[in-house]
């Protein structure tokens, strides 16, 4: 009998693994050429992975839940008709994952018992067989693995995060993670107040966080023990702006047959700002800059749960106003409706947000790492303003918006970064009006 070996599909430059949420399929289900199998989530982009071939589903070799590596095998197929029986396939399947333990487990093959039967085993916390492989190796303690602070899935350690401790490890004096009563130890650079007690009163409700939420929560944590974060503001007068989409919305939406919106234009001008002030657009490895070639622009965006996600618009400065309009809108209405790629949320070298969409009339948003500036723009509003003219001052209606850039102080300094927020404001201000798109 024919049968095909389900793999975990490559889903971005950068992304090594992902996690099952749900089967879609059972064992001994028929499947279609092309029909969803099964549910994964790789950071903060759930997709449905299909069947390459059809036929009956014999054997499911990951649970829900399990973090698998990119280019495992997932699943056994048999064709129509086939028993479920997959002892000769396995064995020659097994030594492609990586992930070899939920495997062995699966199928009741001793497979890298090496490398799960050592001294990590008494752990509570989860690490990949190729990451004990490393700390085995380097001659690391269980203790010592303990206080790495992870990055991957609820804080895992992650083949990046233990090589980079090695990396320093001969830099610093070893440090045990513990608790006390008046701090915790989370990393061998960071110490942070211990949690405080929470009390649940009566008809109090408890909710937990969903998946996409406690990663946010992490990346926000994350973000504010590594960056420094200061904050400037600018107000601006974009009348003209405003004016000008007036003029033409109506024209744009029955030619295009979409709308335009300020995001692009706003996005048009970080971009410029952002040739005029390259060193805006960096990330810091250690004590090294990385001074970033593309301007890749992440915009933040409102999802129905509640959360938050970041598609990107890579090299942003090469596209016109158009171009910009239509990346703006398709990637956030894929991202409304839980469509987006894995590549599209990442590789982002700086972040746009529009609390103005909620309102507000300003925010000081933290940075996305590994990122070091972040803009926030604030609602538009008609304001009196004085206006300076060759005749003399006069005052006038005008419509005003609060642009707050909060930047990593420890690369951006409030000259670079006052003066990149200004040279956005300038360029929103001296919007032409007379403008053709």
């Amino acid at each position: 009998m024919a049968q095909f070996e389900m793999i975990m599909p490559k889903m971005g430059e950068s992304v090594a693994e992902a996690t099952i949420i749900k089967w879609l399929k059972a064992e001994g289900d028929k499947i279609e050429a092309d029909e969803s199998v099964l549910e994964i989530a790789t950071d903060k982009v759930d997709s449905e992975v299909p069947a390459s071939n059809g036929g009956i589903l014999l054997k499911r070799l990951f649970k829900e839940g399990d973090v698998v590596q990119v280019g495992s095998v997932i699943a056994i197929i048999g064709t129509d008709g086939a028993a479920a029986i997959v002892a000769d396939v396995v064995p020659q399947t097994a030594a492609k994952v990586e992930s070899a333990k939920p495997v062995a487990e699966a199928v009741n093959i001793p497979v890298a018992v090496a490398e799960t039967k050592n001294d990590y085993t008494n752990s509570n916390k989860f690490y990949s067989p190729l990451v004990k492989n490393i700390a085995k190796q380097e001659g690391i303690s269980l203790a010592e693995l303990e206080s790495i602070s992870g990055t991957g899935k609820d804080t895992r350690v992650t083949k990046a995060d233990i090589l980079g401790y090695i990396a320093n490890r001969g830099k610093q004096a070893p440090v045990v993670a513990q608790a006390t009563e008046t701090k915790q130890i989370i990393s061998p650079q960071v110490t942070v107040p211990s949690k405080p007690a929470v009390s649940v009163g009566a008809g109090d409700e408890i909710i937990e966080m969903d998946r996409m939420r406690k990663l946010i929560a992490d990346h926000m944590v994350m973000s504010k023990h590594t960056s420094p974060h200061v904050t400037s503001f600018v107000e601006a007068d974009v009348t003209n702006m405003v004016l000008w989409r007036n003029k033409i919305k109506g024209s744009f939406e029955k030619r295009e047959n979409e709308k335009i919106t300020f995001t692009p234009i706003f996005i048009e001008a970080v971009a410029r700002a952002i040739k005029d002030f390259p060193m805006i657009n960096v990330s810091v490895d250690g004590t090294n800059i990385i001074v970033r070639k593309n301007i890749n622009i992440g915009m933040a965006t409102a999802l129905p749960s509640g959360n938050l996600i970041v598609p990107v618009i890579r090299n942003a400065d090469q596209k016109n106003l158009l171009g910009l309009t239509k990346s703006v809108n398709e990637l956030a209405n894929r991202a409304r409706i839980n469509k987006l790629q894995p590549d599209e949320i990442q590789g982002g070298t700086f972040t746009l947000t529009n609390v103005g969409g909620f309102g507000n009339v300003m925010g000081t948003p933290i940075i996305n790492q590994p990122q070091v500036a972040i803009l926030a723009v604030g609602i538009i509003k008609k304001k009196p303003v004085v206006i300076e003219t060759e005749l003399g001052d006069t005052i006038g209606i005008r419509h005003m918006m609060f642009l707050s850039l909060s930047y990593d102080h420890r690369v951006v300094d409030g000259s670079l970064g006052g003066s990149f927020v200004r040279r956005v404001a300038d360029y929103l201000e001296k919007f032409d009006i007379n403008r053709t798109i």
